[in-house]
């Protein structure tokens, strides 16, 4: 059992209760001992989480210990670990995010286009100070992140630092299971492994039902709902997708494949994505309130931005490298040794690795298929372009990162979508990139 201090930025986010209580439910019992710091900048929110936490913790008999603090440097100081989640500008940046692209006729999303391109760029804004702060007070820390978008960030924090930096995401796991719901199959039977960039993953192999290869189940699904009305048409794109590329796609691959009735619908919707979360947001913390009042704890995933998560990649990382388990998770991480055919060794992949007390060793893996490896290289280069313009860059080497993004090659439509969303977003961002 490791007995470590675990850093949790954005502490106080709608998405820590159900965080703590993964951590709590499925890793606890293996960090007695340990102390995880809460960091955020809502003490309010802090306290909910905080009091959420410790009842969990006292209901189960569990050795850990919980604090809260407004203050980063103190919260990091000493720490062996930083669990890092946080989102600068709140969901009213992402509503930024989402709304300015579409005014110009481009899709707006939270990881992808031009609003993940401005979410990366705040995010390693903030990075860079955390980076520092760690530097001085925690210099052997190590973090396992979940912030947005977690390639471009791992991009910036492993080209140019030294501090061992590895992102997380559950997709690689849920896009087989959301693919047989839209397909009408069991989703408890469908598994694939899937590789690429973070939220553009594709399958290299599948299993369905025992048989070896997911694909013949899906294309008779497909069959069977090709020519039916009653369809949704976000099911109907998802299956069509992955019959036509033979092969399970990442759900964002659907901005890609299938843009012009993606960006229709975005624009002809009444509210973004961002927006109907904040809607929900309060209901979030009215629930966790009244939890945080009970002797046990129970999140309703209805009403709360998770609940108890049967999966926590971040989490399951930090269990396998303090406890030495050797678990092989999917990670974003640079591709050392061309673990993934196709990419340069210092471009962050998508890609399987075992997790133990030396590191994260990334396992070979067959190339993704050629006939979607050009988007997915497209996108690796503007994956790196964009991590240098955010750690160093100035306005130009980001209108230029920015171009190099397949729905933005007309230079003009992407030097103004970049300054009317620079200037939107220009308290989070450093004076070298604004006009």
């Amino acid at each position: 059992m490791a007995s470590i201090r675990l850093a949790y930025l954005g502490g106080g986010s709608s998405r820590a209760a159900g965080t703590m209580a993964a951590f709590i439910h499925n890793h606890g019992a293996r960090f007695a001992g340990s102390e995880v710091v809460l960091i955020d900048l809502d003490p309010g929110r802090l306290d909910i989480v905080h009091r959420i936490s410790e009842r969990m913790t006292s209901a189960r008999g569990l050795d850990l210990r919980f604090r809260t603090t407004t203050d980063q440097r103190e919260g990091l100081t000493d720490v062996d670990a930083v669990l890092s989640s946080y989102r600068p500008g709140g969901f009213e940046a992402r509503v930024l995010d989402e709304k300015i692209p579409l005014a110009h006729g481009i899709i707006g999303q939270e990881t992808q286009g031009p609003g993940g391109f401005f979410m990366a760029l705040r995010s390693i804004h903030v990075l860079q100070g955390v980076l520092e702060t760690l530097a001085q007070v925690a210099p052997r820390a190590r973090i396992f992140n979940y912030t947005n978008p977690v390639n471009i960030v791992a991009q910036a924090a492993t080209r140019h630092t030294d501090v061992p930096f590895t992102s997380f995401c559950e997709g690689t796991y849920d896009f087989p299971m959301e693919l047989a719901d839209a397909a009408g199959l069991d989703r408890s039977r469908i598994r694939a492994r899937m590789v690429g960039l973070n939220h553009t993953t594709w399958s290299i192999s599948s299993e369905y039902d025992g048989a070896d290869d997911a694909m013949p189940a899906i294309r008779e699904a497909w069959a069977a709902m090709e020519q039916r009305t009653d369809v949704r048409p976000a099911d109907r794109r998802f299956v069509e997708l992955a019959v036509t590329m033979d092969a399970i796609p990442a759900q964002y691959l659907r901005y890609y494949y299938f843009r012009g009735e993606m960006l229709a619908e975005m624009q002809a919707a009444a509210t973004t994505r961002s927006q109907d979360i904040i809607a929900q947001v309060p209901d979030y913390w009215a629930h966790y309130a009244e939890q945080a009042e009970q002797a046990d704890p129970e999140l309703d995933p209805a009403r709360s931005r998770g609940g108890i998560f049967e999966l926590e990649l971040a989490l399951d990382a930090i269990d396998s490298y303090y406890n030495d388990l050797g678990l092989v998770l999917p990670v974003n991480a640079p591709n050392t040794g061309g673990a993934l055919p196709g990419f340069d060794e210092d471009v962050v992949v998508e890609n399987f690795a075992r997790v133990d007390r030396e590191g994260v060793h990334p396992e070979a893996s067959p190339a993704i298929p050629r006939h979607v490896r050009g988007l997915i290289g497209q996108l690796a280069e503007y994956q790196y372009l964009a991590a240098d313009a955010a750690w160093s860059g100035s306005r130009r080497d980001a209108i230029r990162a920015l171009s190099s993004h397949p729905w933005m090659t007309e230079i003009r439509v992407a030097e103004a979508v970049y300054d009317e969303m620079a200037a939107a977003h220009a308290a989070y961002l450093p004076a070298r990139l604004l006009r």
